[in-house]
């Protein structure tokens, strides 16, 4: 599954709903990535569908992480 570093340490990260038989497909976030706020915050999200709506999302996401 395709992951995404920065320095060697990998902030976010896709899984398959088809490879691991599931009802969607997850992007995640390690640790290491910039999001949090407050006392709690997402880790990982549901993809039922990609579409421009999501891939923006994605990407201020994927920004804000490895910011």
């Amino acid at each position: 599954m395709p992951a995404y570093a920065k320095d060697g340490v990998v902030i976010c990260f896709f899984q398959s709903a088809q490879k691991f038989k599931t009802r969607y497909a997850t992007l995640g976030f390690s640790d290491k990535a910039n999001l949090d706020e407050g006392a709690m915050w997402p880790t990982s999200f549901a993809l039922t569908k990609l579409t421009a709506i999501e891939e923006k999302k994605i990407s201020a996401l994927v920004k804000k992480a490895v910011a």
